[in-house]
């Protein structure tokens, strides 16, 4: 266990007043991260807690965070601090009370991402690298985005899933067909660097009290806005009022229902990596459809 009385003088050094915690009420629900709500009268904070050799998984994190603050389209919690109190890492986030997206709010998310897609650089990659999950990801700069997705999103998971024994040699000769292959789906189609959230599923937003939406957990990096939207549909979706009003705003390309599988097979190979072999069949059958779309 972290040692509290650090951490509340690591928040307390940043926020230039003192803060002792006298409430801490640990959390639920995560399967990477333990987490706590630490309060003192008014003052509450949402503290996260890993192996002290995951701090860099933090520190990534509050980059991210800072980067999509920063075009000011989006809500997320603002990173306060983070370090190591005995022997444990910790990421300390601003509080925010939130609750369940209506249909208003997730009308609103649909809007800011479009927003959000709209802050564009000129190469792909990220400052840093990062992680999805637990996972490292890289985001080495590159001009391609076919060349960047190849090797640093496919060919990494696949990597890794063959370093773990995990998948098969069926899966790998059909992932090495799909990646030889992968300029095929982009005939016609440049996408631009856009900065994304990385990790937009559906249990990384909600909404605040007032109904504005916010989102969490991002795993940042400037990629195809397509990547962002693949993964709000992979496990559940999100409301139908969330894609019309990104529509709405910056229309997708046509193309986008078939690299949508492509996108969210990176998703499905990191599930793999993360948490066994049960995923090996899906990724099996993604790749499989996305073959044959070549033809």
């Amino acid at each position: 266990m972290p040692n509290w009385t650090e951490i509340d003088a690591a928040i307390s050094t940043t926020a230039g007043c003192e803060f002792r915690g006298l409430r801490r009420r640990p959390l639920g629900g995560g399967c990477i991260n333990a987490a706590t709500v630490v309060e003192s009268g008014e003052a509450r904070y949402f503290v996260k807690i890993n192996r002290a050799e995951r701090l860099w998984m933090f520190e990534a994190e509050a980059k991210g965070l800072t980067a999509l603050a920063e075009t000011s389209s989006v809500t997320v919690p603002a990173p306060v601090c983070s370090g190591i109190s005995a022997g444990d890492a910790f990421l300390v986030l601003e509080h925010l009370p939130l609750r369940s997206c209506s249909i208003a709010s997730a009308a609103a998310l649909g809007a800011q991402l479009a927003a959000l897609h709209s802050s564009q650089q000129p190469c792909f990659g990220f400052e840093s690298d990062n992680a999805i999950g637990s996972t490292p990801q890289p985001n080495p700069q590159c001009d391609n985005w076919v060349e960047f997705f190849r090797r640093h999103r496919l060919e990494y998971q696949l990597g890794l899933s063959n370093e773990a024994g995990r998948g098969g040699s069926a899966l790998q000769a059909k992932g090495a067909r799909l990646s030889d292959r992968l300029g095929g789906f982009f005939a016609g189609y440049a996408p631009a660097p856009s900065l994304l959230h990385g990790d937009l599923w559906s249990g990384n937003y909600a909404a605040l009290e007032n109904g504005a939406p916010v989102i969490f957990d991002p795993a940042v990096y400037w990629g195809d806005r397509e990547a962002d939207l693949a993964m709000t549909q992979l496990f559940g979706g999100f409301p139908q009022s969330f894609y019309d009003a990104y529509a709405e705003r910056f229309p997708l390309d046509p193309g986008y229902r078939v690299r949508r599988t492509l996108y969210n097979l990176y998703h499905v190979l990191n599930h793999l990596n993360l948490f066994g072999s049960g995923y090996a069949r899906q990724a099996e059958d993604m790749i499989d459809l996305l073959l044959a779309e070549l033809g």
